[in-house]
């Protein structure tokens, strides 16, 4: 049985989106579940907006997202001389000539094209003409002007093509350089390709492609066309939407394993299963299941999955993807406690790393300003006494732990008479700002005694100032 091998073949134009990407893992898991080949190619023959920084972000986002290839990354560019000699053959087998007809020609012919309402199409003006090799002009494929090209779409199905439609396509610009259409062809053929799984807004170049692979004597690959991605307003995804790029995701604090869980169901099911890990979309991806219609992009969905998997993933793990996002909050993780027990903490109670940075930071250092509803409610005059109290036994406190936090907040509470909210409510809004936290041992341990004294201060200060303000 011949070897399963596909390719994600980006354009270096931008970043690397979400279609993309989503393009890119289903062509991955499907190299993968066959024990096949996985090929990184730059189709770069754009040379105006072809750019290194676009390389690097495709490269970035490929190797977050833990998508890894087999052989590659082949660029275009290096791969010019033969895209000539694959020219230079069709020339002479009679497949292909010169055209040098004037872009005034070709407009005016489209014009009149669409003013009967035909299909825009060139008309083979230059098929037997002799054109001056030394002015001018591009190369254009003969297309084969009657039969068919029928192709057996895995997703799509039978998808049937008359030549009669099609034109023949420029191979090669007036430049040298050679089109997307000869250029794809001649790798994917050289690569051997067995598997073409692209967006759907390719499948208009299949039957070129597949005519230029027919007159090189070479079988085309089987081809996968994947519908598009939605924003939730029907439109295509675009930046309006939000998010778009890979790498902007990331920065906003998604995980790779989401993007991935989420990427691998948009069009794509294995019954009501919606959290995979990568061993389990490996061995149950199938092309054959993926869905003709487009999807629709839920980033609110997207956000459920990153909290799970924030919520269920190694903390030591977490920790070191949150550190760079508490660094952009000016935050030196190594200055103050372990960040892998903050994880601990926090785990659950945010959907993004970005948020779970936000909400950690107090444990690094003092807030600014306590929310006005907490302080309200808990910062109260008769709040005075528990916080009084616990201030002054947690200055003594020998014994730092949780458990040891916990008793003391429970006893205190005890001899107050009062249940324990009453004296671990005000004490967390005095140390964390707020009204929610992690438990209040918890709290105060990864806080530490030095913090913890310096904002009860604050808090009892608080209180009598707006002790005075109500006198």
């Amino acid at each position: 049985m011949t070897q399963v091998r596909t390719r994600f073949a980006p354009s270096p134009t931008g970043y690397l989106h979400v279609g993309g990407a989503r393009t890119a893992l289903f062509s991955w898991l499907f190299a993968r579940h066959h024990g096949g080949a996985f090929v990184l190619r730059i189709e770069d023959t754009d040379l105006e907006r072809s750019t290194a920084e676009s390389v690097n972000a495709i490269l970035e986002g490929m190797t977050w997202l833990g998508l890894e290839y087999d052989e590659g990354p082949f660029f275009q560019t290096r791969r010019f001389d033969r895209y000539q000699a694959v020219i230079d053959e069709l020339m002479a087998k009679g497949l292909a000539y010169r055209c040098d007809c004037p872009r005034e020609r070709l407009d005016a012919l489209r014009e009149e094209q669409m003013a009967k309402r035909l299909k825009p199409r060139y008309d083979g003006h230059c098929r037997g003409r002799e054109v001056d090799p030394a002015k001018p002009h591009v190369i254009r494929f003969r297309n084969p002007d009657s039969g068919s090209v029928v192709v057996d779409d895995i997703i799509r199905g039978r998808v049937v093509f008359s030549n009669e439609e099609l034109d023949d396509l420029v191979i090669r610009r007036s430049d040298g350089s050679p089109t997307y259409n000869l250029s794809v062809v001649v790798d994917d053929m050289d690569m051997g390709i067995t598997h073409v799984i692209r967006g759907d807004d390719h499948l208009n170049n299949t039957p070129r492609q597949v005519n230029i692979l027919r007159a090189l004597g070479k079988e085309a690959p089987r081809y996968a066309h994947v519908p598009m991605i939605l924003g939730d307003d029907g439109a295509r995804l675009s930046k309006r939407h939000g998010a778009v790029s890979v790498i902007q995701y990331r920065d906003e604090g998604f995980l790779p394993e989401a993007l991935l869980n989420y990427l691998v169901r948009l069009g794509w099911s294995h019954g009501d299963q919606e959290i995979f890990s990568l061993d389990e979309m490996i061995e149950y991806f199938d092309l054959a299941e993926v869905n003709k219609a487009a999807s629709v992009f839920n980033t609110e969905k997207l956000r459920w999955l990153n909290q799970h998997y924030i919520t269920h993933g190694d903390p030591a793990r977490i920790a070191h993807l949150l550190s760079p996002h508490l660094g952009r909050l000016d935050i030196d993780p190594a200055q103050g406690p372990d960040l892998v027990e903050v994880v601990k903490a926090q785990q659950g109670r945010a959907a993004t790393l970005v948020e779970l940075a936000a909400i950690s930071a107090f444990f690094y250092r003092d807030f600014e300003d306590y929310d006005p509803k907490a302080a309200k409610k808990h910062l109260r005059p008769v709040a005075r006494e528990p916080l009084a109290r616990a201030r002054a036994a947690l200055e003594t406190l020998d014994d730092w732990t949780p458990e040891a936090l916990h008793a003391l907040v429970d006893g205190i509470a005890a001899d107050l008479g009062v249940k324990m909210g009453k004296v671990a409510q005000p004490l967390r809004v005095a140390v964390v700002g707020r009204a929610a936290s992690p438990g209040i041992d918890l709290t105060l341990w990864l806080v530490g005694r030095e913090a913890c004294l310096r904002r009860i201060d604050r808090a009892l200060a608080h209180i009598d100032a707006r002790a005075g303000d109500e006198g």
